[in-house]
């Protein structure tokens, strides 16, 4: 737990909203913390549609104050269409959020209270909008700092990962989609509310529908992938992730891509802010933040940009287990990424399952890997709750190829993104792999690694899908989330291959088997050579935060819980996963809001068009006048050649119905 700090350099003012005019004249609502006494200072802008009133009020706190005292105006702003702002939203990263942004941006630098120059702060979404808005180059902004976000929308969101739909598509689209029709608070926007919330009912769709009908990398995705021209961010970035993020490999290719002045920092850390995590060691952040924003905007030499330019956790080997809240290892640097220090070696995946060296005499081995393979996966996107993380891998290299080195002479670290070039045939059209990179222990516990996917139709591009020809040998690159582990002398490196891995990527229409040409395929993995000068690194500060705001946690009589549960007659699997649970009183502002959520996955072995995803969530509000509540449940599914996406949505006032809608949508599959 972060330290509370009580004092600060200066006494803060908190101005509950403010409204910023659009051009077209709609106006976003945002909360304002400014140093008092303190003149035009510069401004740090966080944009996102989490409703700053009450989503994400006591979490806001805890940062904004802790900047605004340290001497910077802190805006948090809701996007178009959510919150306390006015107008619609239509979906995640539009150019319209982008234009708007620009146009904050050029308000928020015009006020009084500012002295011209703005940050961009943000993780996950606003960390997302800061790249895309960076790239808009609005005179104003002048460094962003993002956080658990990503440069690929297509190829590294939650959408789509290496082709194969992901998991976290329909799930994330069914969290969307019990915000969007959320009301606005009266005593923010007045009489206005109610016909600001009816306008959300009707306006509100599942997103989900817009992203399968992008299967591929197309405009769609392109629009806000940063990665499409890196030169068009020419400010300061600080990009920051942690290894139990999905995010994580987004750092090192904005090091790599980016020509302006820039930093990495990888933690241990899940999906959270660097001084407030689940998964320790903590740093002091909001100092990390305080260095970089004195340096770029206030120009004072804090020493930040003569540090390396990449810092990541260099992780120490663990036993396998569901769950991490302290993750050993040590900070270590690279001056420069790609760094010329480190090793690619190869490792060949040889007949009799070794990996090797040396590549060995070509021969042909199968796979067909029943679907409850994946089943010790974990998340996808991790916070770092109870079981988000992959357990023994054994049980999953049950169906799948293996290969395994000798126990190794001394220790091995690795830095980077490694790389499997394979070699293989197929006998049906479409087939995709998952492969995992794994640390075997001595008594026979396999750790996962890191881990890659690939839609085999994709081994060309995302833009241009094709066929496999049954039969025909095809070559494949599948990369790997790049990753800072050690490996101890005495471990092996496993290399574990399978066709199926249920429920983080759906199944192809049809079971596949693979045949791996060995000793033509190989490994690349990135070996980091020891470095004496990581003894040296500063050391972070410990965290501190301000104190949040007032919050009473009530119990949740709906509690769910990771669970899997196999029929052993039907063969049917169901994996449960627990979605936004709480019940929040914010005595502060009289509300209380209560969530309750769940996504499930279910499929039969032996038929991948059995595979579905079912989403229930409710979330209620609480207001001294009134009670609003959204109830929606929904139910993914999928034939040979269509998805099909059913949604119902009930919204009720005071325990009323007063709004219903049903969707059943039929989707070509495109080649997934």
């Amino acid at each position: 737990m972060p330290t509370i700090r009580e004092s600060f350099p200066h006494e803060i003012e908190i101005i509950e909203n403010i409204f910023v005019p659009m051009p077209d004249g709609t106006r976003l609502a945002a909360k304002l913390w400014r140093p008092k006494g303190a003149g035009p200072v510069p401004a740090i802008l966080e944009y996102l549609p989490y409703r700053k009133r009450e989503g994400t009020r006591g979490r806001d706190q805890k940062a904004h104050a802790w900047l605004s005292g340290h001497g910077y105006a802190c805006v948090r702003l809701d996007i178009r269409g959510t919150g306390d702002s006015e107008g619609l939203i239509d979906d995640e990263y539009t150019l319209q959020e982008q234009v708007d942004g620009c146009d904050a941006i050029a308000w928020i630098a015009a006020q009084d209270w500012c002295d011209g120059q703005v940050a961009m702060y943000g993780i996950s979404w606003g960390g997302f909008n800061g790249l895309q808005i960076a790239a808009r180059q609005p005179p104003a902004l002048k460094t962003i700092i993002t956080v658990g976000s990503t440069d690929d929308r297509y190829a590294t969101d939650v959408h789509y990962i290496g082709g194969c739909l992901s998991k976290d598509n329909f799930d994330w689209s069914a969290t969307m989609f019990a915000s969007n029709d959320l009301p606005p608070d009266p005593e923010i926007v007045g009489d206005a509310w109610r016909g600001m919330w009816r306008a959300r009912m009707e306006h509100n769709r599942p997103w989900i529908l817009n992203w399968l009908a992008h299967q591929r990398r197309d405009s769609y995705w392109q629009q806000g992938s940063v990665c499409e021209d890196f030169s068009k961010i020419t400010i300061p970035v600080y990009a920051v992730s942690g290894w139990a993020d999905n995010y994580s490999e987004a750092v090192p290719r904005l090091l790599a891509g980016l020509s302006s002045p820039r930093l990495g920092l990888v933690g241990p850390w899940a999906h959270s802010f660097p001084h407030d995590v689940t998964v320790k060691p903590a740093i002091g952040w909001l100092q990390e933040v305080l260095r970089w924003c004195d340096y770029w905007m206030k120009g004072r030499d804090t020493g930040i940009m003569d540090e390396p330019m990449y810092r990541v956790w260099m992780q120490e080997s663990v036993a396998p287990q569901s769950c991490y809240h302290d993750r050993r290892g040590r900070w270590v640097g690279e001056s420069a990424w790609p760094s010329p220090r480190i090793e690619h070696r190869a490792f060949h995946l040889n007949a009799g399952g070794t990996l090797d060296p040396a590549s060995g005499a070509a021969a042909d081995l199968a796979i067909n890997s029943p679907l409850w393979v994946g089943l010790g996966a974990g998340e996808v996107g991790r916070y770092g709750g109870d079981a988000d993380w992959p357990t023994d891998q054994r049980e999953d290299d049950g169906g799948s190829l293996v290969f395994v080195t000798d126990p190794l002479p001394e220790r091995t670290e690795i830095l980077g993104a490694p790389h499997l070039h394979l070699r293989f045939s197929s006998d049906k059209p479409l087939a995709l792999v998952a492969v995992r990179l794994n640390d075997v222990r001595p008594d026979g516990r396999s750790t996962r690694v890191t881990v890659g996917f690939l839609n085999l139709t994709h081994r060309e591009s995302h833009e241009s899908p094709a066929e496999l020809v049954p039969g025909h040998v095809h070559d494949a690159v599948v990369d790997l989330d790049d990753i800072a582990h050690a490996f101890p002398a005495g471990h092996r490196i496993a290399v574990a291959l399978s066709t199926t891995y249920w429920p983080i990527c759906w199944p192809s229409p049809e079971l596949a088997t693979l045949t791996v040409r060995a000793g033509e395929s190989w490994l690349d993995l990135p070996v980091r050579p020891a470095d004496p000068a990581d003894a040296g690194l500063r050391a972070f500060d410990p965290p501190e935060m301000a104190a949040p705001t007032p919050v009473i946690d009530h119990p949740v009589d709906t509690a769910h819980r990771r669970a899997i549960r196999r029929d052993l007659l039907t063969g049917e699997m169901t994996v449960d996963f627990p979605r936004w649970t709480y019940a929040h009183e914010m005595p502060d502002i009289g509300q209380t809001v209560t969530s309750d959520a769940l996504a499930c996955y279910s499929i039969t072995d032996g038929d991948p068009l059995s595979a579905r995803c079912e989403t229930e969530a409710n979330v209620v509000i609480r207001r001294k006048d009134t009670t609003t509540g959204h109830h929606s449940t929904g139910r993914l599914t999928a034939d040979a050649t269509h998805f099909r996406v059913e949604m119902q949505l009930r919204v009720t006032e005071n325990g009323e119905t007063v709004f219903e809608r049903q969707w059943d949508e039929r989707i070509a599959r495109d080649l997934v």
